[in-house]
């Protein structure tokens, strides 16, 4: 295993580890790895002898692989968070979420609240060494939908700003297109349900009553149609300790009105990226749950240059027949299918794994990243685990999930990594042979910044 703690050179050496190359093939039981300045200049089979002035890394006994690149997260930046505008997390909260990334193994990262500004990256956080970026999903009708729902963290600054505006600045990644606040995810369900409740009857639901109330009043795919009579209402009203607080016509109207307000801008806003993202020529990244499944295919279908990236497939609103269903489709079309980690490897607060499980089973997965479920997203490693323990799947081709297939999809910022091979960045991951999830060491353009599982 690595032997030294202190800061390495611009020669190194790593030398005695199996390797995966994140090709979606590759796999070599003992392999070098020769590093100069933060690139990679060879990767060769075996353990190779060290040149004058070279720094030593012996892994042997571990597993190296590309840095893990993670394509839909958000809490990573310090202007306004997630597509509904809301105000900026905390300084310690970002960092929090930051540094958690960094120690499971992602190097890259993209953050996809959508509305904040290029210059609002790092606030008064010192740049961190992963490399973030930052989406624009700075279109009229996304932005009236982030108001309808929330919107203060919005400044005249940000309502006024336009995809083109932040392309001039540098952002290369579209998105993400209608987000779970205005399109009934998640955080209705962690939040703002829960909130507008306990503003009406000073009782707070949990996450997973929201939902329940959600489906039960709007359908899975908030098109109204339901089946709850007010009997039913009120059955659950008394299971969430409410009945004597609200009548199920308030409760059925304040859902109408929390959770409906801002959809029919937020699919609006939708079209509107992928009209942008067409013409820029850039990739773009969609809120992909049952609420929008078929705006997805109508608009791929109208516009078949749009470089689509269908989120979240395994999104909890979906059952898993529409799921795969749905994802067959899209792929089908030349969409990329990523799937989200969520809370469903680990943690399984509010998700479980069924719909991750059928996607993979049917092999209809490109790429694999967190988001943020409130907060509870389990990592990226954890994922790939399970994938090889449960789905036995072999690692290199889970691997390329998390390195090579999404420096491919974004090619404009990641097109410099996502592989072990000449000429990439020297963006490595160690990690036990046996088991990809524990993380050991973590390198950036060939600088340690994890060891030993600590900064």
């Amino acid at each position: 295993m690595v032997t030294k703690s202190e800061p390495y050179g611009d020669r190194i050496l790593m030398r005695g580890g199996s390797l995966v190359t994140g090709d979606g093939r590759t796999f070599l039981d003992c392999a070098s790895i020769r590093i100069r300045k933060g690139l990679i200049i060879e990767v060769m089979a075996g353990i190779q002898d060290c040149v004058e002035g070279e720094t030593v890394i012996a892994t042997g006994g571990a597993l190296m692989l590309p840095g893990f690149i993670n394509g839909h997260a958000h809490a990573t930046i310090l202007g306004p968070s997630m597509p509904s505008g809301s105000q900026p997390l905390p300084p310690t909260e970002v960092e929090w979420q930051r540094n958690r990334h960094l120690l499971s193994g992602t190097t890259s990262l993209i953050n996809v609240c959508g509305l904040a500004m290029m210059d609002e990256r790092d606030g008064q956080l010192a740049p961190h060494p992963m490399d973030i970026h930052m989406t624009s999903a700075h279109t009229p009708h996304s932005i009236s939908a982030a108001d309808q729902i929330d919107g203060n963290g919005l400044s005249p600054r940000h309502r006024s700003a336009r995809i083109e505006d932040l392309i001039r600045a540098g952002c290369r990644v579209l998105g993400e297109a209608g987000g779970g606040q205005t399109l009934g995810g998640g955080a209705q369900d962690y939040r703002f349900i829960p909130d507008a409740i306990e503003e009406r009857t000073g009782q707070r639901i949990t996450v997973l009553m929201a939902r329940r109330l959600k489906e039960a009043v709007l359908g899975r795919r908030l098109d109204g149609v339901s089946t709850a009579s007010d009997g039913d209402l009120m059955n659950l009203a008394e299971e969430a300790q409410l009945q004597d607080r609200i009548t199920p016509q308030a409760l059925r109207s304040l859902l109408e009105e929390r959770v409906l307000a801002p959809v029919k801008n937020a699919l609006l806003g939708i079209e509107e990226i992928a009209e942008a993202a067409t013409e820029f020529g850039l990739p773009a990244i969609f809120h992909h749950a049952a609420p929008t499944a078929a705006t997805l295919l109508s608009l791929k279908r109208r516009l078949p240059n749009t470089r689509m990236i269908a989120a979240h497939a395994n999104h909890p609103s979906f059952l898993p027949d529409e799921a795969v269903e749905t994802a067959r489709q899209l792929k089908a079309l030349g969409v990329t299918i990523d799937v989200s980690t969520l809370d469903v490897i680990d943690t399984r607060f509010r998700n479980r794994p069924d719909n991750l499980d059928v996607l993979i089973e049917a092999g209809l997965v490109d790429t694999i990243s967190t988001d943020y479920a409130g907060g509870d997203w389990d990592t990226i490693p954890s994922a790939l685990h399970r994938m090889t323990r449960v789905h036995g799947q072999s690692l290199p081709q889970v691997a390329a999930l998390a390195t090579g297939n999404v420096a491919r999809v974004f090619p404009e910022i990641f097109g410099d990594r996502g592989l072990i091979a000449p000429g990439k960045r020297a963006d490595i991951v160690i990690t036990d042979l046996h088991n990809v999830s524990k993380v050991r060491h973590v390198f950036i353009a060939g600088k340690a910044h994890v060891l030993d599982g600590r900064f």
